[in-house]
């Protein structure tokens, strides 16, 4: 039993010395990196430096760059490369002007996976020559001075518009008028005529306002699994998941309609709503120019519904 004992032991000892010398060889060989990094926060296990993040995180960002400086990394959660924070413009400009390409890439969270095709719209997509294609699109046809030009109709017909209303409005026994609530239904149906052919009215209206709403809300809400991969499940029981991909499906719906109403007035021959961004990318698809496939014309649309999606967010 003595013996037992005494050999059970030294095997133990045995082990224990050989993880030490197994630790202490993986630490001579791992290689030191030389890399200055810029200063970080003290951390906590697990959530890293989400505790130092208040109900506002442009102040809560603000009052630690004071303390830490400029540039900053910051761990937020269980994400394995931490997040450069810089709050200089000097810096900023360097970064964007220097260094752009090694700072093109954007971060990928569900709700972006979700929402804008997986992440394929020119402003999540990884950089490559999907990505070059997209962007010469829209300086060619979304944001060329030609295309500036051809849609002044519009704008006439729409600052028009709200001038008669303003007219019947003042001229009727109403006490006040909504001023907010009539620039912003001015600007939908701007957008949503340069880039679809059509604005919405009445309950398409309220439709077009409150899924900009959703979309704006949802790529910036807090999702547990893009901070702490292992708890993923957490928001399929909380319901976000099924959120996003609802209103994904509304917003799809949205693109493929106009994109069927859009081939139908050309069938029929009917041109004078095809000026438009749309009809430029049908023309686009159909010419064999660009590889575009029909998702590929729903992302480039959301460039402009970007512009949509913030100014309804902004006054919501």
């Amino acid at each position: 039993m003595t013996e037992m004992m005494f050999s059970n032991f030294y095997l133990s000892l045995l082990f224990f010395i050989s993880v030490l010398c197994m630790l202490k060889l993986a630490r001579k060989t791992k290689p030191r990196s030389k890399v200055n990094l810029p200063p970080s926060p003290p951390k906590l296990p697990f959530i890293g430096n989400l505790h130092q993040f208040g109900t506002l995180p442009p102040r809560s960002l603000r009052d630690l760059s004071i303390k830490y400086g400029d540039v900053m990394l910051l761990q937020l959660g269980q994400m394995q490369n931490p997040t450069l924070v810089v709050s200089s413009a000097e810096v900023v400009t360097e970064i964007m002007k220097t260094h752009d390409l090694a700072f093109s890439d954007r971060l990928q969270n569900t709700a972006a996976k979700i929402l804008l095709y997986g992440c394929t719209n020119i402003a999540f997509s990884l950089y490559g020559e999907s990505w070059r294609n997209k962007r010469k699109i829209c300086v060619l046809e979304l944001l060329s001075m030609k295309r500036v030009q051809s849609l002044h109709h519009i704008r006439e017909e729409e600052v028009a518009d709200l001038v008669n209303k303003l007219r019947d409005v003042s001229s009727s026994e109403k006490c006040y008028v909504n001023l907010t609530e009539m620039l912003m239904s001015t600007s939908s149906d701007f957008v949503c005529k340069c880039a679809l052919g059509r604005k919405y009215t009445g309950d398409g209206y309220g439709r077009v306002k409150e899924l900009a709403r959703e979309v704006m809300l949802q790529l910036t809400a807090f999702t547990v699994g893009d901070y702490f991969p292992l708890l993923g499940w957490v928001d399929f029981l909380t319901g976000k998941i099924q959120e996003y991909k609802a209103t994904f499906h509304a917003l799809d719906a949205l693109f493929d309609q106009a994109i069927a109403e859009n081939l139908t007035e050309k069938m029929e021959g009917d041109h004078s709503k095809n000026r438009n961004f749309l009809n430029a990318l049908l023309q686009l698809q159909q010419s064999n120019n660009f590889d575009l496939t029909k998702n590929d014309l729903k992302t480039l649309l959301l460039v402009s519904f970007s512009i949509l999606f913030s100014l309804f967010f902004s006054a919501s």
